[in-house]
C-alpha cells in the first residue's frame, strides 16, 4: 500500500472507513438528482450539498471520502451545452469540495479537547463508461461490440488527468463491470504515468464474478502486475456477496482489499427505481462489516443507500477505542 494509506489503515486499527451512499444523501438534504448526470448535476446546481454530505460522512467517521465525480463524464458536461474549460473546472471542483471539507473539519477536530478522528483521504472517484451511458450496462458490463479498450481509454483519459492533477490522495476507480474496462484503466495509469495511487474496485451481482460474468481471477492477473494499483475489492454489489469475495481475493492477491457494498436493496437499470432488500440473515450492517474486517479487508464502507448513520455504525464497530485519539498523516 501506498504510505498514507497505509499508515490511516494502521490508525484507524487495521481497517480503515470509507464513507457511504452521496447520491442518497444528496436526496436527503433535498437535492434532486433525477439527471443523467445523478449526483454529478449538483456541482452545478448545488455544490454547497455535496459539501455537507462530505461534513456528514467525516463526522460519521469516516477515513477516506470519495468525491462527487461518478457520473462527472466531460462529454455528459458538454452535452449540458458546458463548453470544454467549465467541464474541466467542474471535475477539479468536485475534488476541491472534498479537499475543504476534509480541512475544515480536521482544524474544527483539532481545536477539541479529545479529539475522536484521523485526518481522512480524499479519492477521487471515477465511474465506468456504462454510468456514463446510464443505460444499465453498468450493471451488466456489456458496453456492445463496437467498444475497445483503446476506445474505453480514450473516454477516461482527459477526465483521469484532470482529477488526478486536482489533489487528491488516491483515484478511486469504482464499480467496473468487465475486465476489458479494468485493463484499459490500468493500461491507461501506466501511458499517462499518474502518480496518484489508485484502487480498482468491481460490481458483482452474483458474489463469483464481475456482472459481465468474468472472473475476479482473471482481471486479477494484471492488476497484480500494476504498482499503480494498490487496492482492489467491489463495491455496489450485496452485502450478503462480500465476505465470499473478501475470501476469494484474499487467494488471489496480496494487494489491499477494499470493500463498499451496497445496502442490500437492488437497483432496477432498466426502471430505475430501487427494488426491496433480499435477505441476508439477521446482521445488520455494522456487524457483516466486522466479519469482512475479519475475512481480510483493509478497506470497508457503504455504497449505495448507505447514510452516514450506516458510516458511524461502521466505524464504532471496527474502530472500538483505537477511534478516541486526532492523527494526522
Amino acid at each position: 500500500m501506498a504510505v498514507a494509506v497505509e499508515e490511516i489503515v494502521r490508525r484507524a486499527g487495521g481497517c480503515a472507513v470509507i464513507d457511504g451512499g452521496f447520491a442518497t444523501q444528496l436526496e436527503a438534504l433535498g437535492a434532486d438528482i433525477n439527471d443523467p448526470l445523478w449526483s454529478a448535476a449538483c456541482l452545478i446546481t448545488k455544490p454547497h450539498l455535496i459539501k455537507e454530505v462530505h461534513m456528514q460522512y467525516l463526522e460519521a467517521g469516516a477515513d477516506v471520502i470519495i468525491s462527487s465525480s461518478y457520473q462527472a463524464t466531460i462529454p455528459g458536461f458538454l452535452a449540458r451545452g458546458m463548453l470544454l474549460e467549465e467541464a474541466e473546472g467542474l471535475l477539479r471542483r468536485s475534488i476541491e469540495l472534498a479537499l475543504e471539507a476534509r480541512d475544515e473539519f480536521w482544524k474544527s477536530t483539532l481545536r477539541k479537547s479529545k479529539p475522536v478522528y484521523n485526518r481522512a483521504l480524499v479519492a477521487a472517484s471515477i465511474g465506468s463508461y456504462g454510468a456514463y451511458l446510464a443505460d444499465g450496462s453498468e450493471y451488466s458490463g456489456s458496453y456492445g461490440e463496437d467498444i475497445t479498450a483503446e476506445k474505453l481509454k480514450d473516454f477516461h483519459r482527459r477526465r483521469l488527468q484532470v482529477l488526478a492533477s486536482a489533489g487528491p490522495d488516491l483515484i478511486a476507480f469504482e464499480a467496473i463491470p468487465n475486465k476489458m474496462e479494468a485493463q484499459a484503466l490500468v493500461e491507461l495509469l501506466e501511458e499517462e504515468n499518474i502518480q496518484v495511487p489508485s484502487w480498482i474496485c468491481f460490481s458483482s451481482v452474483d458474489g463469483k464474478n464481475l456482472c459481465s460474468g468474468e472472473s475476479f481471477a482473471e482481471c486479477l492477473q494484471f492488476l497484480n502486475a500494476s504498482d499503480k494499483v494498490i487496492i482492489v475489492g467491489v463495491n455496489c454489489t450485496p452485502p450478503q456477496f462480500i465476505e465470499g469475495i473478501i475470501r476469494e481475493l484474499k487467494k488471489q492477491t496480496k494487494k489491499a482489499i477494499a470493500v463498499y457494498p451496497n445496502s442490500g436493496e437492488i437497483w432496477d437499470g432498466r426502471a430505475k427505481r430501487w427494488l426491496p432488500a433480499q435477505c441476508f440473515g439477521h446482521k445488520s450492517f455494522d456487524a457483516l462489516a466486522k466479519r469482512w474486517q475479519e475475512a481480510g479487508a483493509s478497506l470497508v464502507g457503504g455504497c449505495c443507500r448507505t447514510t452516514p448513520s450506516t458510516i458511524r455504525a461502521v466505524s464504532k464497530v471496527l474502530k472500538g477505542k483505537t477511534s478516541y485519539s486526532a492523527t494526522q498523516i
